[in-house]
């Protein structure tokens, strides 16, 4: 009888839990959306303040840095607490760092700390999003929301920029800090429809979090400011985060994470395939602008089929991966990147359309690749790992838009692509664009290779049971 009553129960709560699938993709749209939207008001932004380019730039870099972090604490505490009194806490903080940014927007050290809150509450949702399909969802469900996730993550991303430059265009910058607010009408659903968990054993190990929040915030300083000081800051925080983790009884990351080779390759192919597309996507605006001559709305034309296209092919994605599995949407996912990458490269300067049929495809190989490769990751850790595991894939990913896109601007602005590499190029001024996007399309292959040969010899679960 009792055996009864708990399976009806279980039964109960996946109901329940399923009826929050559509807010799940709901949330996940305004966390990324913010990631992007303020990029092209930073002129705007700079001249109001009287600002040069590094110190504007810390309005996109601070939110960068506490998102990309909060995702790794979140999901340490999706561990030990209840997933539904995070996501409102996340969601409650998000909202009140958009308006004190608003109200407060005359001020510049109050938007600083204004976008540092909303990173502090908009990076309890991609932690929490992904941690709640992997814990309560199966393997077939999860193929599919991954699928539709990155789909709304992808077209986030995409649509974010265009989205900026309207409202900062048409009105002004300070209303993107209300573009969040929406996300408020999701708590009464998630509070209704996530299950009630109990408090797990567990605790935060706040010094190891500290040590690795400095580690990774003097990295991605030293991308932007090339000042070694900063480089010598990040390396002797991470040997104290190394030795924090060794030494505690219950560290911020267990060190078994590490030793399990094909998730540590994960992170290094997601760090890869992030900062790829994220670079692409920071310098083919600024193709199209200089080679093309666009203005911001015709940019925006030309890039929008692309960011749409994530839409539907993520569904796809998610499809695909529950049939044939992970492993063969990864490749296909990475042949359509290295592909559309190297036929922008030598098609810039030909016709513009061009250039946006090929972003369809990346938009295309990027929401398969980031399906199938969290799918992967899932299979690769055990149950209690989910949280912080997902945590980590999840900052490395984010980390690295801010970073290769911080080296990708110095390679641009050092000229260091000013030669002839692409033979199907003839003009001088595209020599840089196509050599980087070229180089670009190299970092993909090594991530094919490097997949091959950390899960090529293994068939995904699914296809094991398929076969």
């Amino acid at each position: 009888m009792g055996t009864v009553l708990l399976q009806t129960s279980h039964s109960t709560d996946m109901k329940s839990i399923k009826k929050s699938v559509f807010w799940i993709y709901y949330v996940i749209f305004f966390a990324v959306l913010n990631e992007s939207i303020f990029n092209v008001a930073t002129p705007t932004i700079a001249k109001q303040f009287a600002l040069n380019t590094a110190g504007v730039s810390w309005v996109v870099t601070i939110f960068f840095i506490i998102f990309g972090l909060g995702t790794v604490i979140y999901g340490k505490l999706a561990d030990i607490y209840s997933i539904k009194t995070l996501i409102t806490i996340g969601i409650v903080m998000y909202s009140i760092g958009s308006l004190a940014g608003f109200v407060l927007h005359s001020w510049f050290l109050a938007v600083i700390v204004a976008r540092a809150i909303q990173g502090a509450g908009g990076s309890a949702l991609p932690a929490l999003v992904f941690i709640i399909v992997a814990r309560f969802f199966t393997q077939q469900e999860r193929g599919k929301m991954f699928g539709i996730i990155t789909s709304t993550v992808s077209f986030a991303i995409g649509i974010g920029p265009v989205l900026g430059g309207y409202i900062a265009g048409s009105w002004n910058w300070m209303y993107l800090f209300l573009m969040p607010l929406p996300i408020l009408i999701s708590i009464p659903f998630f509070r209704r429809f996530l299950p009630d968990e109990p408090r797990r054993p567990g605790k935060l190990d706040v010094r190891g979090a500290l040590w690795l929040a400095v580690a990774v915030s003097s990295l991605i300083l030293f991308t932007i400011e090339s000042q070694w000081i900063y480089a010598v800051v990040t390396g002797i925080a991470l040997v104290l985060f190394i030795l924090r983790i060794l030494r505690v009884k219950e560290p911020f990351v267990a060190p078994a994470l590490f030793k399990n080779t094909r998730y540590r390759n994960a992170l290094v192919i997601g760090f890869l395939i992030f900062g790829t597309v994220m670079s692409a996507m920071f310098v083919t605006p600024l193709m199209l602008s200089k080679i093309y001559q666009l203005d911001t709305q015709e940019i925006g034309l030309v890039m929008f089929p692309g960011a749409f296209s994530a839409v539907i092919f993520g569904r796809v994605a998610g499809q695909m991966t529950v049939k044939r599995g992970s492993h063969f949407v990864v490749y296909l996912g990475l042949l359509l990147l290295a592909g559309s990458l190297i036929l922008v490269s030598g098609s810039i300067g030909g016709w513009v359309w061009f250039i946006a049929v090929y972003l369809v495809t990346l938009y295309v190989g990027f929401s398969f690749v980031q399906t199938a490769l969290t799918e992967s990751v899932t299979e690769v850790l055990d149950k209690d790992q989910i949280g912080v595991g997902m945590g980590l894939y999840n900052m490395v990913s984010i980390v690295a838009g801010a970073i290769v896109t911080a080296l990708v601007a110095k390679v641009m602005t050092q000229k260091i692509f000013v030669f002839r590499m692409n033979p199907f190029l003839s003009d001088t001024y595209a020599f840089p664009y196509g050599n980087l996007i070229l180089m670009l399309s190299i970092v993909v292959m090594v991530s094919a290779l490097l997949y091959f040969l950390s899960f090529g010899k293994r068939i995904s679960q699914t296809e094991d049971e398929a076969v």
